[in-house]
């Protein structure tokens, strides 16, 4: 049975807009993955963490998906250290990070993976991106462009790239 799914993906270090394009490709080369949706590249300051960060590049892909939630986690985060992602500080600088933002309609509080994402409601480098990939999405019964209008770091977002063309 397939689900879909949504993934955030970031980068604020090396080559970011490469990273993110690669990135994508790794997802889609799992056989278990399909590739539904990409929203537009977002130029954003970074949000927490570490002061005097480079600007991130964010990005939402929308996936179907038959890896169960865990499973996606496992494969998301090997994805992230093919990419050379450190996890020292948290929300510090990163080549690569990789959130699942949404498992179709799943509600979970595990340890390890909480669903929907947590902090996502009040993330407009995730809100804003999603809203123009999907104009109709909802995050817990709530349009995903409203959500991001009232983020805190909605002012943060600098600019939009056309997404990147990638799984052709």
């Amino acid at each position: 049975m397939s689900v879909k799914a949504i993934l955030a993906l970031g980068s604020n270090l090396g080559e970011k807009e490469e990273t993110l394009v690669r990135a994508i490709g790794d997802i889609c080369s799992h056989d278990k993955i399909v590739l539904r949706k990409i929203s537009p590249m977002a130029i954003t300051e970074a949000v927490g963490g570490p002061q005097d960060q480079p600007d991130f590049l964010n990005l939402v892909v929308e996936i179907e998906t038959s890896l169960r939630p865990f499973e996606l986690l496992h494969f998301c985060q090997s994805v992230e250290q093919k990419h050379h992602r450190v996890r020292e500080v948290r929300w510090g600088p990163r080549t690569l990070d990789i959130d699942i933002i949404e498992y179709g309609s799943l509600e979970m509080d595990e340890p390890d993976l909480t669903l929907p994402h947590p902090l996502a409601a009040e993330r407009a480098f995730v809100l804003e991106p999603w809203a123009r990939m999907d104009p109709a999405a909802q995050l817990e019964g709530q349009l995903v462009s409203k959500l991001a209008e009232q983020a805190d770091d909605f002012d943060g977002i600098i600019e939009f790239r056309d997404a990147p063309v990638v799984c052709a």
